[in-house]
């Protein structure tokens, strides 16, 4: 059960241009924001960040980008923010085969070498203590442009605070990604925990 309840999505209409964007990425507004608007101003400052950094428009492929949060939300522990990752990543295009080959990325012929790398170094940097070295990095370099390596890092680090957050709200998850959860990560040891939405 969540440390702090969701409040209803209208409980400040002035966030509901805010909130059409995540209905925009997820299909619904999160329980992290709904919790979150009680200090409306984060909630902005949060949308700002999110467009800025998964941009459709960028030098990284936005539902790559997901899958980048999905690894580092992994390396964090955060099972939340593991199945909202996979659930964008399907909304922005990234195919259900390749979702849920996901954690046979190293092997599978749906991943590239450059996929594989960025993966690794999500993984790395998403992981305490800080796992990122130089040869990460040159493999990195091997397949990005610096500003590429920027917007991967971004996208990492954005989930950073998502992976705190709903870590210590123990915030429930929602139906869709919960069902993700189940069928997807069920294979790599998901748990549900204490973010599954538990029936009554």
């Amino acid at each position: 059960m969540a440390h702090l309840e969701p409040l209803p999505a209208d409980t400040h209409p002035e966030l509901a241009e805010e909130f059409a964007v995540f209905e925009r990425i997820l299909g619904f507004v999160p329980n992290s924001l709904l919790t979150m608007q009680r200090r409306p101003d984060i909630v902005r400052g949060f949308g700002v960040l999110t467009r800025a950094v998964m941009a459709p428009d960028g030098a990284v492929d936005a539902g790559f980008k997901r899958l980048l949060a999905h690894f580092a939300s992994r390396a964090a522990g955060c099972q939340y923010c593991q199945a909202h990752s996979l659930v964008a990543a399907g909304l922005s295009g990234i195919e259900r085969e390749k979702i849920e080959a996901v954690w046979d990325y190293q092997t599978s012929p749906l991943y590239t070498e450059a996929e594989r790398a960025a993966l690794d170094f999500a993984l790395a940097a998403g992981s305490v203590p800080n796992t990122v070295d130089e040869e990460l990095i040159e493999r990195l370099k091997s397949h990005y442009s610096e500003e590429q390596i920027v917007e991967l890092l971004a996208a990492i680090c954005l989930y950073g605070f998502l992976n705190r957050w709903n870590d210590s709200m123990a915030t429930d998850l929602e139906p869709e990604p919960e069902r993700l959860g189940k069928s997807v990560l069920g294979k790599g040891g998901w748990t549900g925990g204490r973010h599954i939405r538990k029936e009554p």
